[in-house]
């Protein structure tokens, strides 16, 4: 059962509507499933999972909270520049946006990879009795059912499964997601903490300055009706309905797919990098840890 939490404080109406035009809505959408399905799908075709920000931050070595961590600042950046950023900030973002628009929404935490720690930010919404999970990292597209049966969520752009937590278990479920960028292998994402506080997040969010898989390299992802795009390092994959490919850009390219792919203004990509983004983003990297290899409902004997 989920827990009741202070009520944070919102955005100002003026930024939500400059926030709801560049989204592409003429009128403010009801807070209800339909709207909910409409924004978090414009989100998601336009409010990009990025480090770009973060990695300036580290490189430069701003002082204060990490770029992101007020959902003013994020959505004012977003409108700036284009950038959006890692699932701490970016899922305060669109909670922020959500909880504006008096849609029924939480901040709830997760482990990425399923390992127990809690390492990753995401946001419920409930309708009729029933929790959907609308996530700025994954960019699924559509609200997707925390329900009490395995749910497969067939998008070739993006697929996920869901089943329910065993009992015993930590948690209430756990996502499987196909890695957009390596296709077929699957990433588990156990939900467990809901609701958490804004400051969780914040605190989290700053405990990621030095422990993150998003400190080393760029990385930028985008997911649009049509095509989804990640850039990693030097690597560039598309998805459509049909096909994934990947490509390896040369150092020009990097920094022209951050702008074109992804949406990033000239003047943030070329903050980035200044700060020795692009640099790093060219460097061999050391070989990251090694999980235990765990398998979707759908891969089971």
């Amino acid at each position: 059962m989920a827990r009741a939490i202070p009520h944070d404080t919102r955005l100002h109406p003026s930024l939500v509507e400059r926030v709801l035009n560049r989204l592409g809505f003429t009128s403010q959408p009801a807070p209800d499933f339909a709207g909910l399905r409409a924004v978090y799908a414009a989100w998601c075709a336009n409010v990009p999972f990025d480090n770009v920000r973060k990695m300036v931050a580290l490189r430069t070595g701003a002082t204060g909270p990490l770029p992101g961590a007020d959902a003013t600042e994020f959505l004012t950046a977003w409108l700036e520049h284009g950038t959006g950023g890692t699932c701490w900030p970016s899922s305060n973002g669109l909670y922020a946006l959500l909880e504006a628009l008096e849609f029924p929404v939480r901040r709830v935490a997760a482990s990425m990879r399923d390992t127990g720690v809690r390492s990753h930010a995401t946001v419920k919404a409930r309708y009729d009795g029933t929790d959907w999970i609308v996530d700025s990292s994954m960019l699924t597209r559509e609200p997707l059912p925390l329900g009490g049966e395995v749910h497969f969520h067939r998008d070739p752009l993006g697929p996920v499964e869901i089943e329910p937590a065993a009992p015993g278990s930590e948690g209430t479920h756990v996502l499987w997601f196909d890695n957009p960028a390596q296709p077929d292998v699957w990433l588990p994402c156990r939900l467990l903490d809901d609701p958490v506080s804004l400051e969780f997040y914040q605190q989290r969010y700053e405990v990621a300055r030095t422990e993150s898989p998003f400190n080393g390299i760029v990385v930028a992802r985008v997911s649009r009706p049509d095509e989804s795009h990640v850039l990693r390092g030097t690597k560039l994959s598309r998805r459509t309905h049909e096909a994934f490919t990947m490509v390896e850009l040369a150092p020009d390219d990097v920094c022209r797919a951050l702008i074109e792919e992804i949406g990033i203004s000239e003047a943030m990509v070329d903050a980035w990098r200044r700060s020795g983004g692009l640099e790093d983003s060219l460097a061999p990297q050391p070989p990251g840890p090694v999980f235990e290899t765990k398998l979707p409902p759908s891969r089971r004997g």
